[in-house]
């Protein structure tokens, strides 16, 4: 063989084969799907992780709000989405463990879903507006009992963990309440400081703000001890009403079958996160403790657990 070929012959043999090789993630811009709408406690928890995501892997982290049904219709785009890493999901208590008691026609399921990073569980407020002749929860129930039905309240959807916490509340007490489910907690907000709902039952955290600001009352937490930035605030089992404790936590998953090296690096990025000062504020303002950094494994079995639990309320709903 002529010297010439020989050599081409070598170096092609010994060049790497480059057609072999898996790309790189993320290859392009990741779609993080959040089922409520804009500026609930998801929606800010998620901003604050993708900043710090997107610096990470280099790619942007777009946050798009597909709200509807108490947050299981962006949910259910998430669960078929291709498993690839590009399509991810912020979610909470409502869409993956009561949506499917409450709504016959939901197709997924606890195993629909890769989990990634937990970050965290927030109470459950009772709120109403300044000008409500409401001071305490007592006075609250109070007029439940006068007023069957006569007592309206709003949060995230049917389904959401704000409507169970409503409905435990109606069974501690034996009463009936009016439920007006709305897309998100902006809205449910807005419907109670103008007065065309009696009151709110939500996550503490899109509506921390406006309790500081003095505009909403809070009435008590469903949390089992008073929280850290509303001290003076009863808890409902305090108020007399010791079955109602509940809360709401947030994680972030995607479609089942993303591999464990993405899932890894995700996660590994937001539990750093979750230690810097800024953002272990932020969480603090929003009522929210951590629940320990889980294996997906663990956060499965967390889910399925807290769907048994909160199957019977949701089918007295």
């Amino acid at each position: 063989m002529p010297l010439s070929r020989r050599l081409i012959l070598g170096t092609a043999l010994a060049a790497p084969v480059a057609v072999t090789a898996q790309p790189s993630w993320p290859t392009r811009p990741v779609r993080v799907i959040n089922p409520y709408s804009p500026g609930g406690t998801t929606d800010v928890v998620m901003r604050l992780m993708a900043e710090r995501l997107e610096r990470a892997f280099g790619q942007p982290f777009v946050i798009e709000a597909r709200p509807g049904a108490g947050g299981s219709v962006g949910t259910a785009a998430a669960a078929i989405a291709a498993p690839d890493g590009h399509t991810l999901l912020i979610t909470n208590t409502g869409p993956l463990t009561v949506a499917p008691t409450l709504m016959a026609n939901i197709t997924y399921r606890p195993e629909s879903f890769t989990y990634i990073t937990m970050f965290g569980g927030a109470p459950i407020v009772c709120a109403v507006r300044t000008q409500s002749p409401y001071a305490t929860l007592q006075d609250y129930a109070a007029a439940a009992r006068a007023r069957p039905e006569g007592i309206s309240f709003g949060n995230s959807g049917a389904g959401s963990i704000g409507h169970l916490a409503g409905m435990l509340f109606e069974q501690a007490v034996g009463v009936r309440l009016l439920h007006v489910p709305f897309r998100g907690a902006p809205e449910a907000q807005a419907a109670t400081l103008s007065g065309d709902i009696t009151s709110l039952w939500d996550t503490i955290g899109a509506h921390a703000g406006a309790v500081r600001q003095g505009s909403l009352r809070a009435l008590a937490f469903t949390s089992a001890e008073r929280i850290g930035i509303f001290p003076n605030v009863p808890t409902v089992r305090e108020s007399g009403f010791p079955s109602v404790v509940a809360n709401n936590w947030f994680l972030l998953a995607g479609p089942a079958g993303i591999a464990p090296s993405i899932t890894t690096r995700i996660n590994e990025v937001c539990q750093a996160a979750m230690d810097e000062a800024v953002v272990r504020e932020r969480m603090d303002a929003l009522g929210l403790a951590t629940l320990g950094n889980m294996t997906g494994a663990q956060m499965q079995a967390f889910v399925v657990e807290e769907k048994a639990r909160w199957a019977p309320v949701a089918r007295a709903a």
